[in-house]
């Protein structure tokens, strides 16, 4: 098993001390037992009532639980339950001994365990994640074995409320830590008051597909904004959709392969393990018994082809593609921009690497790795297409360190014909100019405002001046900054801050600008502004690519269960989208769902393709 998760736990400011087993003889345990000291400070004494336990900092002594189960990779330790809970809901029966080293007890141990409570906090203290309670530096005295383990809490649609997270305390930061749990009224309040808990998911449908992280994504709640393809849609900032919930495994992956499994299948039969919580979405299964997954049949989406009159403008995130990448992956790409996209007149690529891919060697040209994918794409049975683009300069677009990623199109000549004009270069902002009536550019290719603060350390739009049966048509390949920095969703601070945003906006604005420019030559020019926006259709990049009218976002002309171009823990969510000026009044817009919902990828996003009559 993967130790991605728990990795960050070297850093613990408790020592990580291995831990000490006692055992002690039958008759000792029978004046020692469990449960025969009432005084003795129990699990849900120290959990309490809120996200951080009352005894935080201080030694315990011979605190008792059932061992539920045992981890021996990664974060090593184990978790126990106490047999005799409260009454009280908020406050959580289980608990994670962390042991820093192979743990020797199994589920089903009855112990009696000593140690240091702590608050450990994945991904850092400084980070917003919640916390997880623990017992670090443990002695642990096993009182008996092959006892029976305390009953499951079952997770289902009834389990978990629908509201997600209570809003946090603004004298805290936005922090919910020191909110009384409410379990009945909020999802994350549940999920806490299970903390360390034995849990079970029964017949789950699968809403994230399996990764190489052994992970996958299901949901407890089926009805709760479902896709057309059995995925759980992220429509607003208010929907973050409570029923999903991750599960790994807690047998190695020497001992046991992790399952595949896309969405739309289900983990069938039982699923059952502590309740625990990493910064890579939150709350989740560490399952001891894992159910099988059964498959749901889905198939990849293939979009139909542009018709004579048509002109086909698509844009896919190829996701580092460089040259040094096997022959597999070009001819995979190759096969989904042929079959699946239906070989478009105008297919603008992001994520396009030079030639010496993540080699930090100075090289900023990328004809190696166009090259390559059009010698596939033709082999693949497509059309020889032409590309053309821009070089950044070395090391100024972001993205993975020495590969200078870029936006790239490529064209089918037999069909479109492109504009080049010189002068285009790296620094060289890209302009609307008029010619013969209609909005034409200053340089094709070019780009946008490529000196404007807004597009440090991010790929900068690339335009191009298109001609389909003598009609010029202006394409805008973007991938905006990422949204690295934003606050989880499941964390500590709700809401959550999404910082990443404000560039996004700015970007937003610059293209948003560039076109108003173009409309200003020409009011029915015809502008196709598309790419990994790395934003939502309702968040305020969409709505400053909009403003004035001088856009329109093709995601609305779909159903919105249909509205999703990449997954991201569990949630089916827009990230790549398509807009076009008025002067493209009638469309056809697809979202070609081939790789974003599928264990076996060629892209984790999907492609989108927009089809109309200039």
């Amino acid at each position: 098993m993967t130790t991605r998760h728990h990795a960050a736990l070297c850093a613990l400011t408790v020592a990580a001390l291995t831990s000490t087993l006692l055992t002690v003889p039958a008759a000792t345990a029978a004046t020692a037992g469990a449960d025969d000291a009432p005084e003795r400070v129990r699990i849900h004494d120290v959990q309490g009532t809120t996200r951080t336990s009352p005894y935080e900092g201080q030694a315990v002594a011979e605190v008792p639980g059932v061992v539920t189960g045992v981890r021996a990779y990664g974060s090593k330790g184990f978790w126990m339950q106490d047999p005799r809970p409260d009454r009280s809901a908020a406050t959580s029966e289980g608990l994670f001994v962390y042991t820093g080293s192979a743990p020797t007890v199994r589920p089903g141990d009855s112990v009696l365990v000593s140690g240091t409570v702590a608050e450990y906090v994945p991904g850092g203290a400084d980070s917003a994640h919640q916390s997880v309670t623990q017992l670090s530096d443990p002695e642990v005295r096993v009182v008996s074995s092959g006892d029976p383990l305390p009953r499951a809490v079952r997770l289902d649609s009834a389990a978990l409320p629908e509201a997600y997270a209570p809003t946090g305390d603004p004298a805290d930061g936005g922090s919910i830590d020191g909110l009384e749990l409410r379990p009945e009224r909020y999802a994350l309040d549940r999920f806490e008051s299970l903390e360390g808990m034995d849990v079970r998911v029964s017949d789950a449908r699968v809403v994230g597909p399996s990764t190489q992280h052994a992970e996958l994504w299901v949901t407890v709640k089926p009805w709760q904004n479902p896709t057309a393809r059995g995925g759980t849609r992220y429509g607003s900032y208010d929907a973050e959709n409570s029923g999903r919930l991750k599960v790994e495994s807690l047998t190695p992956l020497a001992e046991e392969p992790f399952p595949t499994a896309d969405v739309g299948d289900r983990l069938a039969g039982t699923t059952a393990g502590p309740l625990d919580y990493d910064e890579f979405g939150g709350y989740l299964v560490a399952a001891r018994e894992l159910g099988t997954v059964r498959n749901g049949g889905l198939e990849r989406e293939r979009t139909r082809k542009q018709r004579d009159g048509e002109l086909a403008v698509a844009a896919y995130n190829v996701e580092n593609l460089d040259p040094s990448d096997d022959q597999a992956k070009f001819d995979r790409l190759a096969k989904g921009v042929v079959r699946d996209l239906a070989s478009p007149d105008v297919l603008a690529l992001e994520e396009i690497q030079d030639d010496s891919g993540p080699t930090d060697d100075g090289t900023v040209t990328s004809d190696a790795t166009a090259r390559r994918l059009t010698d596939a794409i033709a082999a693949a049975g497509g059309p020889r297409y032409e590309w053309r683009g821009v070089d950044p300069e070395d090391g100024a677009d972001g993205g993975e360190p020495g590969g200078n990623i870029r936006n790239v199109f490529l064209f089918d000549p037999a069909r479109v014909s492109f504009t080049d004009r010189p002068g285009g270069d790296a620094t060289t902002p890209v302009e609307a100019v008029e010619r013969r009536g209609h909005a034409a550019l200053s340089h094709s290719p070019g780009r946008v405002a490529p000196a404007d603060g807004a597009w440090e350390d991010s790929r900068k739009p690339l335009a191009g001046e298109f001609r389909f049966r003598g009609r010029p048509v202006v394409v805008v390949a973007n991938h905006f900054a990422s949204k690295g920095g934003d606050q989880p969703l499941a964390g500590r601070v709700q809401p959550p801050a999404r910082s990443s945003e404000e560039q996004r906006v700015r970007q937003a604005r610059l293209v948003n600008a560039f076109v108003k420019d173009v409309l200003a030559v020409e009011r029915k020019a015809r502008v196709v502004v598309l790419g990994d926006v790395n934003d939502f259709e309702f968040s305020p990049a969409a709505d400053a690519l909009t403003e004035g009218g001088a856009l329109r976002g093709a995601a609305a002309s779909l159903p919105p269960w249909e509205r999703y171009t990449y997954l991201f823990q569990g949630n089916s969510q827009v990230l790549d989208q398509t807009l076009v000026t008025p002067g493209v009044r009638r469309f056809d817009y697809d979202v070609v769902h081939t790789n974003a919902e599928f264990a076996d990828q060629a892209s984790d996003h999907d492609p989108q393709v927009l089809r109309f009559r200039p």
